[in-house]
């Protein structure tokens, strides 16, 4: 994953910062936009982003859209990387790009509608 320097949605300069920017009591550190505030975390121990950066809408979409992943891949007694795996056979791209924190509202209401779709085949 690129790091980025300039925010996708409004051009900003983005700083890799503490956490505490955000949230109150954190020691993570986060790519942050100095001007609109979209930022996204980082993996630990590192200074790789979690994924792209994120403003509040498509944050909240990707925690629906990781409930609604979660719960169908542990409803199937899938592993975490059968899950991952299956995802990108589904949407067509390779298993690097099949991460929710990489993806846009589009792409997460698309995740959304898979799952429900599988489910409801299941269920008849």
């Amino acid at each position: 994953m690129k790091t980025p320097e300039i925010c996708h949605y409004c051009g900003g300069r983005v700083i890799l910062t503490d956490a505490s920017e955000i949230y109150e009591k954190s020691t993570e550190r986060i790519y942050l936009c100095t001007n609109c505030n979209a930022y996204v975390g980082v993996h630990k121990g590192t200074d790789r982003p979690m994924g792209k950066l994120a403003n509040a809408a498509l944050r909240m979409k990707r925690r629906e859209t990781h409930n609604v992943f979660d719960a169908f891949w542990t409803g199937r007694r899938m592993s975490r990387k059968d899950a991952y795996r299956w995802l990108a056979r589904e949407l067509g791209v390779p298993q690097s790009r099949a991460h929710i924190g990489n993806m846009e509202m589009d792409e997460c209401e698309r995740v959304i509608r898979l799952c429900w779709e599988k489910d409801a085949k299941k269920a008849a």
